[in-house]
C-alpha cells in the first residue's frame, strides 16, 4: 500500500486575480485523499521559498481561511516570485530535489504561465533521473492568454484572463461616460492596456461594445501600426464622431522607452522610464487633433491583474476546476502533464478538464490570430467576441466585506523546520 507524501504547491510569475482560487483548488481536493497526501505546504514566494527551504504550512490553516481563498486576488497569500530555473543552474535544481528529499514531499503542483510550465517539466525529469519519487503537475495561470498553442488546442484560455477582460469591458464602459460628457474639451481619452507582444488583453476592450456604437479604436502590437498611423485613425474618427477612445497595448511600438526587463527577460512596463500610454497623449497634443481640445491618458497599471471586484466568476470556477484537476491528474495519471482547460464544439459555452504534456507547453507562446483584426488594424472582429465573451460572465463575484474592507484569507505563519543549511538562490549570488 503506497503512503501518504507530503504536497509542495507554489506560484510564479505575475499574479491574476484569480490565481488563489486554483491553489484552493489544489488543497481541498488534497484534504479529500488523506491516504495520499500528508502535509500540504506552500513554497512561500514560489520556487524561491523551495530554494528557501521556506514552506508554509497550509493544512495547519483554519479551513475558513483556505475557503477565503476563492475571494482573495493576487499572491499576497503565499506569495509569487520572478525566478526563472536556467539549464546550466544545476545547484539550484540539485537544491529542490535536496529540499524534497528532506521534507518527504512526492507531489510538487506548480501555478504559473509559460516559464513554470518550463521549471515543473524539469523538476520532473531531474526527480526521475535521482530516483525520487516526486510526482510533479502544472497549473496554468496568465492573465496574457498567451499559454498554448495558437490552433487553442493545447488550451483554451488561462485562467486569470477571463477577468482582466472583464475589468477592461467594465472600465472602458465607465471611461466611454466620462469621455461622452468631456468631449468638448477633452475629446480623446487614451487607455494602456497590459500585453507586452500578444494583444488579448487590450483586445477585450471591444467586448464593452460589441454593438460597435463606441467611438473606440484598439491598437495592439501585432498590428504593426506605428504612432502617424495611430494619430491619422484618431483624428479620421474625431473628424466623423466628434470624439475617440483609444485603448493601446503597452508593447505597442512607440519608440524607446527606456524599458526594465525581468528576470525572466520580459520588459516590464510599468517600471520603465515611459509608459506606450503616455507617449501616445503627448504625440496626439504634438501634432494635433481635428477636434477642439486635447488628448488624455489613464495607464492602469497591476491593479488590472489584482482586482477581485472585476473578476469574472466563470474564471473563478474554471481555476478553482483546474486546480482540483492537477490533483486528479497526479493520482490517475503520474508526472509530467499540466492540468488544461478545452471547449466543447457546441453553440452553448462549455468545457472539459484534461491534461497535456508539460514539454508541449514548457515556454510555449501562443499568438493571437491574425485573423481576428480588422483590416484596418485598429480592431478586432466578432470572432474575437465570441471567442472571450463567456469568459467574463454574467454576474458579480460574491466578495466578503467586514467594517465595509474586503475580508481576504490570512494564513498564519507556520514554515516546516528548516532542516538544511541556508541557500542563496544562484541568480542572486552577483
Amino acid at each position: 500500500m503506497t503512503r501518504p507524501r507530503n504536497v509542495v504547491v507554489a506560484q510564479s510569475g505575475g499574479p491574476t486575480p484569480v490565481i488563489n482560487d486554483s491553489l484552493r483548488g489544489v488543497v481541498e481536493a488534497c484534504r479529500e485523499h488523506p491516504d495520499r497526501f500528508e502535509t500540504v505546504f506552500a513554497g512561500y514566494h514560489g520556487i524561491e521559498g523551495v530554494l528557501r527551504e521556506k514552506l508554509l504550512d497550509l493544512s495547519a490553516q483554519e479551513p475558513e481561511e483556505i475557503a477565503l481563498l476563492r475571494s482573495t486576488p493576487a499572491a499576497g497569500a503565499i506569495g509569487t516570485c520572478r525566478y526563472k530555473l536556467k539549464s546550466d543552474q544545476q545547484e539550484d535544481f540539485e537544491r529542490i530535489i535536496e529540499v524534497f528529499k528532506t521534507h518527504d514531499v512526492g507531489y510538487f503542483f506548480y501555478i504559473g504561465g509559460n516559464d513554470s510550465m518550463d521549471t515543473a517539466h524539469k523538476v520532473a525529469q531531474l526527480a526521475a533521473e535521482r530516483g525520487l519519487k516526486l510526482v510533479s503537475v502544472g497549473v496554468p495561470k496568465t492573465i496574457d492568454n498567451d499559454v498554448g498553442d495558437s490552433e487553442f488546442e493545447l488550451i483554451d484560455h488561462t485562467p486569470g484572463y477571463g477577468s482582466v477582460a472583464r475589468y477592461w469591458a467594465l472600465n472602458v464602459q465607465n471611461a466611454n461616460e466620462e469621455n461622452r460628457g468631456s468631449s468638448p474639451s477633452d475629446p480623446v481619452l487614451v487607455m494602456q492596456a497590459m500585453g507586452r507582444k500578444i494583444g488579448f488583453i487590450p483586445a477585450a476592450a471591444r467586448l464593452a461594445d460589441p454593438g460597435r456604437e463606441m467611438p473606440l479604436l484598439i491598437f495592439m502590437r501585432e498590428a504593426g501600426l506605428g504612432l502617424k498611423e495611430l494619430a491619422d485613425s484618431v483624428n479620421d474618427l474625431l473628424a466623423s464622431r466628434g470624439r475617440a477612445l483609444v485603448v493601446v497595448s503597452e508593447g505597442f511600438d512607440v519608440g524607446e522607452i527606456g524599458e526594465r526587463t525581468d528576470a525572466f527577460g520580459h520588459t516590464t512596463f510599468s517600471s520603465s522610464q515611459m509608459t506606450a500610454g503616455q507617449i501616445v497623449v503627448n504625440y496626439l497634443n504634438r501634432v494635433g487633433l481635428a477636434a477642439r481640445g486635447a488628448a488624455r491618458g489613464n495607464v492602469p497599471g497591476t491593479d488590472q491583474r489584482a482586482s477581485i471586484i472585476h473578476a469574472s466568476t466563470v474564471d473563478l470556477e474554471e481555476a478553482y476546476q483546474l486546480g482540483r484537476k492537477a490533483v486528479e491528474i497526479s493520482l490517475d495519471e503520474g508526472s509530467g502533464f499540466m492540468a488544461t482547460i478545452l471547449r466543447q464544439a457546441d453553440s452553448d459555452y462549455r468545457v472539459r478538464y484534461d491534461k497535456v504534456l508539460l514539454e508541449l507547453v514548457a515556454n510555449s507562446e501562443r499568438a493571437f490570430p491574425a485573423s481576428w483584426i480588422t483590416p484596418e488594424r485598429t480592431d478586432v472582429t466578432d470572432d474575437f467576441v465570441r471567442y472571450a465573451r463567456p469568459l467574463i460572465g454574467e454576474e458579480w463575484p460574491r466578495v466578503p466585506l467586514v467594517d465595509g474592507l474586503q475580508r481576504f484569507a490570512r494564513f498564519n505563519p507556520i514554515f516546516a523546520d528548516k532542516k538544511l543549511p541556508d541557500y542563496q538562490p544562484e541568480a542572486h549570488r552577483h
